[in-house]
């Protein structure tokens, strides 16, 4: 008995003590955790405060501003605003309690109940929500967040970080403390973007209905209120349903906070959502924003690319515009001192500066409404650029991978597209036979060109034309060496790149841009080498011969240094077949042209093809614009020429020469890429300046693009009917095994020629109609 009285006590004290210990535990894990979460609290404590303290400064007058950008110019000086001229501010005793009560239900219905300026119930609901529909389908900021971030922070999602978070936090609490819910609404109200250049909700009030926010009805205040927070994608005008299910929204959440009754939402839903809609129509602009438009149009876009809202952001852009420039330009189009066919006859031109890549002007064409961002025809890309684009696709790569002097001699003769019936038609319909490239390209010959490329090989002529702007795709048939779409502002662009010896700088109507937070972000770049100075010194030497006896002697400038090309697109089948009349004149007319300090595009031509042909005394125009306009633009510049670099050696050679002799006397001037001239010609490769062998390492470009040119030029062989017909791969299959062979392998390159052009046949029948005879 006793034995057993022991054995219960002692079981009862083990049982406490484990009690006693388990307890011990539970408490040692809850001060932990309590701990933990202490630490937690006061380092987002600290981080807050840390990130605080570098908020920027927030003033009366920067909250009652519209939250627009401003444009400025490379000089510093304030070029326009990119909201409307007049903004109708309304003060809060004029904001009606039907506008009020619209806002707050939308955008933050605990706005007057909250004394902080942030509303960490509304966080805690859109983290949730978020985290449900794994994106970020809803917000939680207050209006007073929103009122902050639109007028010192940027609306970028680049910007949405942690630090942006937390200053944007303490100045949402600082404006709670320092002004009334009345007087923060007030400045939301008249601050929001309300599109087509308006900032505040009078102002859209006006712009829309032509009324004030006191005359709106419930269903015109709702939209209103509701256009914020996508003013573009609820536009009325251009998405009608997308406006209705917006303001909508707008109504079911004023009857859901009780601010209107069940027969008041269903009348407003039910109204249309245009009555009392103004017809569409632009704000009245000022002559410079009409001849600025372009330009404003394509540096909005370029800003936005970058991440950022400019109606939104409150940004300073510094644009690379030159006022003077501009308006010369369009006054050049606009009062006859170019001629053209007729009034509908249109142009779209760009002007870079080649050293920089900075847009100088940009013309979108003649006779522009007074639209804001209207067409710009200067960016279009529908375009055919003719023979404007031969340097860029065809004798830039021959020289660059095929070490091609200005000698080469190709045949222009009679040519059929590989495995098709079509043949190809110089711009005169005749041929002349054999020709040096240099003379090819004065003359725009179009059987050279589409030999020298079916040479190149178009996958890597592609990728060339590629790294200086020119998208052709790398599957494109052999027509596209006459003829292949890009805008004004990408031939500028490429050419840019013959301008500066082989550097390119992708043309950018944006240097600057500073958000009010302080923080300045800068777009200039140095530029990237994308061929040899020696491809680039070449192209320019034979292009400088287009102006002075070739296609382009209509841009000629008196002893100005200066390289061109032209372009001419003649009409399809189709066209002709509606309008017969059109027969034996262009559907478009090119010329790009350049100088060491300037580069022109110029495309001119028709927006339909009912409204004209080109005829006359306009078949010029792109040249006689470009004239025109260089020559102003050259006025206070230096007259440089470019210098020949080590990698280039020249000679006299006797004329058509094959292969190319040194004429003792009379010849035509004739250049070589260094290590590949005839013999008796300064040719030894050891000279070779390195930078003029380095291409941009960044290319995707797999076909050797990046590599230097190959000791010795490839060979070449010559079919009966006279075309070019050793494609690349064989090229260096013969010079593997025999250079000294590679004439007597004709049948089989011709062979491999015939293979490899197959892949490109199918993409030939289509373009090769229209394009047969482009100049």
């Amino acid at each position: 008995m006793a034995d057993n009285n022991n054995m219960k006590r002692e079981s009862r004290r083990d049982y406490h003590g484990r009690r006693s210990s388990g307890n011990h535990l539970w408490m040692k894990i809850i001060k932990w955790i309590f701990l933990i979460v202490l630490l937690v609290v006061v380092s987002g404590i600290g981080l807050f405060a840390f990130y605080a303290k570098d908020a920027p400064n927030i003033s009366q007058d920067q909250l009652q501003s519209g939250g627009t950008s401003g444009l400025y110019t490379n000089d510093g000086k304030f070029l326009l605003s990119l909201g409307s001229e007049k903004r109708i501010y309304v003060k809060n005793k004029d904001i009606p309690q039907q506008l009020r009560d619209a806002v707050v239900s939308v955008e933050d219905k605990r706005f007057y109940k909250d004394h902080l300026g942030v509303d960490p119930i509304r966080i805690a609901g859109s983290m949730l929500t978020n985290a449900k529909s794994n994106s970020i389908a809803a917000g939680g900021s207050t209006i007073t967040q929103q009122l902050v971030k639109l007028t010192v922070f940027s609306t970028a999602a680049s910007q949405r970080t942690l630090k942006r978070k937390a200053q944007e936090a303490w100045l949402a609490m600082k404006v709670q403390h320092e002004f009334s819910k009345d007087q923060i609404l007030e400045f939301y109200i008249n601050k929001v973007f309300m599109n087509y250049g308006n900032y505040g909700m009078g102002t859209a009030a006006n712009y829309y209905y032509n009324k004030t926010l006191k005359q709106l009805d419930l269903a015109q205040t709702a939209l209103i209120a509701g256009m914020p927070n996508a003013p573009v994608a609820y536009d009325p005008y251009l998405y009608p349903q997308k406006a209705r299910y917006r303001r909508n929204i707008v109504l079911k959440t004023m009857l859901e906070n009780d601010k209107i009754t069940k027969s008041q939402y269903n009348q407003a839903i039910n109204e249309p959502i245009t009555k009392g809609l103004r017809p569409r129509h632009s704000n009245n602009e000022s002559k410079i924003r009409k001849i600025d438009d372009p330009y404003i149009k394509e540096a909005i876009s370029e800003v936005k690319s970058k991440g950022f809202d400019p109606y939104n952001d409150n940004l300073k852009i510094t644009i690379n515009i030159d006022q003077k420039a501009q308006k010369k330009l369009y006054k050049l189009a606009n009062n006859g001192s170019v001629p053209f066919t007729n009034d509908k006859m249109q142009v779209g031109a760009t002007v870079v500066d080649p050293n920089n890549g900075h847009v100088v002007a940009i013309l979108g064409g003649r006779h522009l409404p007074s639209v804001q961002l209207g067409l710009d025809r200067a960016v279009q890309t529908g375009r055919s650029t003719g023979s404007s684009i031969k340097p860029v696709l065809d004798y830039g790569p021959a020289i660059q991978y095929l070490n091609w002097s200005t000698a080469k001699m190709i045949d222009d003769s009679k040519y059929v597209y590989p495995g098709t019936n079509i043949q190809l038609y110089d711009w005169d319909n005749k041929y002349d036979g054999m020709m040096t490239m240099r003379k090819a390209l004065e003359q725009s010959r179009n059987v050279p060109a589409v030999k020298t490329l079916a040479e190149v090989g178009v996958k890597r002529a592609s990728a060339f034309a590629r790294r200086m702007g020119v998208n052709v795709p790398a599957n494109s048939g052999l027509s596209v060496a006459i003829g292949a779409n890009a805008s004004s502002l990408q031939m500028a662009g490429a050419y840019s790149a013959f301008a500066t010896m082989g550097i390119y700088h992708k043309p950018q109507f944006v240097s600057k841009i500073e958000t009010p937070d302080g923080l300045t972000r800068n777009y200039d770049s140095n530029g990237v080498r994308v061929m040899k100075k020696s491809t680039a010194y070449m192209i320019t030497d034979m292009l400088k011969g287009v102006i002075k006896r070739g296609s382009g002697t209509s841009a000629k400038i008196a002893n100005l240094h200066q390289a061109g090309k032209t372009g001419t697109v003649k009409y399809s089948d189709e066209d002709l077949a509606k309008y017969p009349g059109y027969n034996s004149t262009p559907k478009d007319s090119w010329f790009v042209g350049y100088t060491r300090s300037y580069v022109m595009g110029v495309w001119t031509g028709y927006d339909n093809l009912k409204d004209g042909t080109i005829s006359g005394v306009g078949q010029q125009s792109a040249q006689l614009l470009y004239k025109s306009m260089m020559t102003y633009l050259m006025r206070n510049k230096q007259n440089l020429d470019w210098k020949q670099p080590k990698s280039v050696v020249g000679a006299r050679i006797v004329n058509n020469s094959n292969p190319p002799e040194v004429a003792t006397s009379g010849g035509t001037w004739q250049l070589f890429v260094r290590g590949h001239a005839p013999a008796g010609i300064g040719n030894s490769a050891t000279s070779y300046d390195e930078d003029d062998e380095e291409t941009d390492t960044n290319s995707s470009d797999s076909t050797g693009a990046n590599s230097p040119a190959t000791a010795e030029s490839r060979s070449s062989s010559t079919s009966e009917n006279g075309s070019t017909n050793q494609s690349s791969r064989s090229q260096r299959a013969s010079s593997q095994q025999s250079r000294t062979q590679s004439s007597a392998s004709s049948q089989a390159q011709s062979s491999a020629t015939s293979r490899s052009d197959r892949s490109e046949n199918n993409n030939d029948r289509r373009e090769q109609e229209n394009s047969s005879s482009n100049d």
